[in-house]
């Protein structure tokens, strides 16, 4: 790293940075007094920094100017920690208007990849851009991170907040990035950002992070918006909801994006829209990547009205004209919140932000925080399995009772903490001590249940909203500020909860429409021989389900409350508006063969409504009742991941009690009430397949989503 020159001198030094400021943002720009702060802190003074701004302040200019400050000094590639591919795309566009070559390595390009590390080590990069899961790759750690560990002139991370807690959308990457910064020579710069932290997770960042040494430079602005227009409208009913929306759409400014909870919700209120007339497109997790692009672009060039989203779409989209956030459902803190409304209004002078808060938020709100740090019983476990063989995820899945996504989680977690380490091949154990922090899960835990009844708070308020985030967010200029003279408290101009007529109708209509399409597993899970299941590689033509059907999901807009509450209740007969849906479903099934019988799947918990489920079903359809194909020995412990899960069921039934079955000349419909995993319904398929049926079709009230 070349030393500081004269050119560190600060009035020449800010006129430079003035200089590259107009590049990247154009004629008239200025730099804020704390950008300025900031950039003379990373480059004059080689500091460690956090910068908390809300959106649209200008962070990516911070780090910018100063990569081309510092490269003018002789500073190797300033490398930037980014978690989206959007705000990738972004950056590197935002570079190129200052003069600065940015590139990026991600799984999109791998084909370039040996291309850039050349360019990188030419001197001809000024920017990586990396993914925080990059980093725990173990070709790019091992063969790129320490070049770039010794060379770099100042790491960027960006998003600092995916650092903090532990919930469903955790990047445990992140994690890696403490040792990251540890082994950086003296005096490289350190800048991390985000735009939604309030005080407990500007701590823990810090700590994570390890940016506590050196007393690094904290920026804390204001997160006043002067555009943005805060509102509730409380509704009671999902279907109610959703008409207000399609009733209200055209009537918000410009673009925008309504928010869901939940992948389902996203999709069905999409769908929705769309059938109202509406040029909408949904955008989640499960989107695939080119139609995430194409909806980015669309709602960017304003050919869509909105893009119908979860928290996929969050981080790094920039659309300064963005004209309203409408929440269908609210985000279980108001950290998530502002992250999401701060979207909206960055170059208007208005800007729309309403929320119409649901009764089942907080179920959606508890389903995720059950995916918290796992216990230490788990944890030690997942140790032990460890070894200095490498293990697969999915072998590691066989012995740890723990989902793949959470799975793979500890995993990262227990690599960054240096106990385990990724190698080609799998995971191993490094035989280093690991400290299971309770407390701090505790403490996490304990603050998880204070921002939701913070969320709640909000929506019953009666002081002004954004001083009421702001608030939240501990903002250092909260209290200067009591009113913001724009939201519905403050000016008592409030949105009607009067819901078009028609549009409730359709809603109603649309949310009570029952049937959901199960697609069958076709193959087994890895490892089962390390648990005793003799079962591996596809499920054999003979075998394999056709697919099924279920009234819905239990995380459904319409459908889901009502099952919820009749496959957890009592075990009473299945009501008459849930059989009139299944009635619904079961003639709306295109099915290649009519079923020519009815087989039941035995229930320890509610034996009677499976019972009557099935018989219900036999009379209606005049088929046959051939009888139950009964679990047999104790109930097998609940297990949370897929291989296991197929452990407990591979033998549970028993089919000596049917009928001989090979002589039918039809499929046979298989009931049960819920279909979770899907592994009790793929095996009771496969032994009804076995015991001489020609084809299965399975049948459930509900799954899980």
């Amino acid at each position: 790293m070349a030393p500081p020159t004269a050119a560190t001198h600060a009035p020449a030094l800010r006129d430079r940075a003035e200089e590259l400021l107009v590049g990247l943002a154009g004629p008239g720009a200025r730099l804020r007094e704390d950008q300025w702060t900031a950039i003379h802190a990373l480059v004059a003074e080689r500091r460690r920094a956090l910068v908390v701004q809300r959106t649209g302040w200008g962070k990516s200019a911070v780090y910018f100017v100063s990569t081309g400050l510092l490269r003018e000094q002789g500073a190797g590639p300033t490398v930037i920690v980014s978690p989206l591919l959007a705000l990738m795309r972004n950056q590197i566009e935002a570079a190129a208007r200052a003069g600065i070559n940015a590139v990026t390595v991600n799984s999109a390009n791998v084909d370039d990849w040996d291309a850039t590390y050349a360019a990188i080590d030419a001197g001809e990069v000024d920017v990586l851009l990396v993914s925080p899961e990059r980093l725990n790759n173990p070709d790019f750690r091992d063969r790129v991170l320490p070049r770039l560990t010794a060379s770099a002139g100042m790491l960027v991370v960006d998003e600092a907040h995916c650092v903090s807690d532990w919930g469903h959308d955790f990047r445990p990457d992140y994690r890696r990035l403490r040792n990251l910064i540890a082994d950086l020579p003296d005096g490289i710069p350190v800048l991390a950002t985000t735009a939604t932290a309030n005080d407990r997770v500007v701590v823990d960042v810090t700590e994570q992070l390890g940016l506590s040494s050196g007393e690094p430079l904290v920026l804390r602005g204001t997160l006043d918006r002067d555009s943005l227009r805060l509102s509730v409208v409380r509704l009671a009913t999902p279907a109610q909801r959703m008409g207000w929306l399609a009733s209200r759409l055209d009537d918000l400014p410009g673009a925008g994006i309504v928010y869901t909870l939940t992948i389902q919700a996203a999709e069905e209120v999409a769908a929705f829209l769309r059938e109202r007339g509406y040029a909408v497109a949904s955008y989640t997790g499960k989107t695939d990547p080119d139609a995430r692009l194409a909806a980015e672009a669309d709602l960017l060039g304003n050919r869509v009205k909105a893009l119908v989203a979860t928290s996929a779409l969050g981080m790094g989209f920039d659309k300064p004209d963005l004209g309203f956030v409408v929440h269908l459902g609210a985000p279980a803190s108001p950290v998530a919140y502002y992250q999401q409304i701060g979207r909206a209004g960055r170059a208007l002078d208005h800007a729309e932000v309403v929320l119409l808060p649901g009764r089942e938020d907080r179920d959606i709100w508890n389903y995720f925080a059950s995916l918290a740090f796992p216990p230490e019983p788990l944890v030690r476990q997942t140790l032990d399995v460890l070894s200095d063989a490498p293990l697969s995820t999915a072998s590691i899945e066989t012995r740890v009772d723990l989902s793949r996504t959470r799975l793979e989680m500890l995993l990262k977690v227990l690599d960054s903490d240096g106990a385990a380490k990724r190698v080609k091949g799998g995971w191993i154990s490094t035989g280093e001590p690991w400290f299971y922090d309770a407390e701090r899960h505790q403490r996490i835990a304990a603050a998880r249940k204070v921002e939701q009844q913070a969320m709640l708070d909000y929506i019953a308020t009666d002081r002004c909203r954004l001083a009421f985030l702001r608030a939240q967010l501990d903002d250092p200029g909260a209290d200067d500020d009591p009113r913001c003279g724009r939201c519905d408290v403050c000016t008592g101009q409030v949105f009607s909860p009067e819901v078009d007529a028609a549009a409730a109708t359709a809603a109603a209509t649309r949310i009570a429409r029952p049937g959901v399409v199960v697609a069958p597993r076709k193959q087994w899970p890895s490892g089962m021989k390390d648990v005793g299941v003799p079962l591996a590689g596809r499920i054999s033509a003979g075998e394999v389900a056709e697919e099924g059907r279920v009234i819905g999901r239990l995380s459904d807009i319409g459908w889901g409350t009502r099952l919820r509450e009749l496959v957890t209740g009592d075990d009473q007969p299945v009501p008459k508006d849930v059989l009139d849906a299944v009635v619904t479903v079961l003639k709306g099934w295109d099915w290649a063969a009519r079923p020519v019988g009815v087989v039941g799947i035995g229930s320890r918990t509610r034996p009677h409504q499976l019972d009557h489920l099935a018989r219900r079903i036999a009379d209606i359809g005049r088929l046959p009742l051939l009888g139950t194909l009964a679990p047999h020995g104790e109930r097998p412990p609940s297990r949370d991941n897929s291989a296991q899960r197929l452990a407990a069921v591979a033998d549970a039934f028993d089919t000596s009690s049917l009928p001989a079955l090979d002589g039918l000349d039809g499929p046979v419909l298989l009931v049960d009430d819920v279909i979770d995993s899907g592994w009790t319904m793929t095996v009771a398929a496969r032994a009804v397949r076995l015991a001489g049926a020609p084809a299965v079709l399975p049948f459930a009230l509900a799954q899980t989503g």
